[in-house]
């Protein structure tokens, strides 16, 4: 990897669709590569697909595709937010570099991460949302237990669920760890992958799992008295649930 510079798929303005933060204007930075092959992966192009550019350009992008919103603001955030996914963002050692200096501009910075790679070295000014791969994953066993003990108030844990195991793996890590006492808690339902999705390195749904819906999803977290919020994927709300940068 070239100091400097970062493998990047797509750079682009929309809104937040997920988080705490759904619904606010956001430029998403999407770097290449990820070392995950989950079941339910929708960005599997960004594997591989990406051109190499140096930071100072990075930046240079999403000031201009800020600039409509340079005098706004809602309290403790600047408008647009600037969120890093991917892909996986932290496999690229200078996206460390990219949040700092966005940080340093300013800017409410964000960072999508799959919880499989250390997140104690991200500026602590960024927040982190961070995965725990459920079981229906296939990446369960990739989960980096140790990050809980890095995570703050400010940060945010997801959880992706497809299936009854799933949900009942969520409730037990979510007792075990206490871990609403460390940060907000999101679930998300996995959305089924539309033709054209699919890659043959993602890991395959486990037959013995039962499939859930978002109706029983949001059924068993109201029985449950789950500390959690239930989130959709705004953006496959709005534009066609296989449609790029948004």
């Amino acid at each position: 990897m070239s100091l400097g510079t970062l493998v990047v798929n797509e750079i682009y303005l929309s809104l937040q669709g997920e988080s705490t933060f759904a619904g606010i204007p956001c430029v998403f930075v999407r770097l290449t590569a990820c070392n995950l092959r989950c079941s339910y992966c929708d960005t599997a192009y960004a594997f591989t697909e990406g051109k190499r550019d140096s930071i100072d350009s990075i930046i240079n992008r999403i000031s201009i595709l800020a600039e409509p919103y340079r005098s706004a603001s809602i309290p403790d955030q600047r408008l647009p937010l600037v969120e890093l996914t991917g892909g996986e963002p932290l496999l690229q050692r200078e996206s460390l570099t990219l949040m700092q200096r966005l940080a340093d501009q300013g800017f409410t910075v964000l960072v999508e991460t799959s919880g499989a790679l250390d997140v104690s070295r991200v500026d602590s000014r960024v927040r982190r949302i961070m995965d725990l791969k459920c079981p229906s994953s296939g990446e369960c066993d990739r989960n980096l237990w140790t990050n809980l003990k890095h995570l703050r108030a400010s940060d945010e844990i997801k959880f992706v669920v497809g299936s009854v195991e799933d949900y009942e793996w969520m409730k037990t890590q979510i007792t075990t760890h206490a871990l609403h006492s460390i940060c907000p808690l999101l679930v998300s339902w996995v959305h089924p992958l539309q033709p054209g999705q699919r890659v043959d390195s993602l890991k395959v749904f486990p037959s013995e799992h039962r499939l859930i819906s978002r109706v029983e999803l949001v059924e068993r977290i109201i029985a449950d008295a789950l500390p959690v919020r239930f989130q959709l994927q705004m953006h496959k709300i709005i534009w066609p649930p296989d449609q790029r940068s948004v």
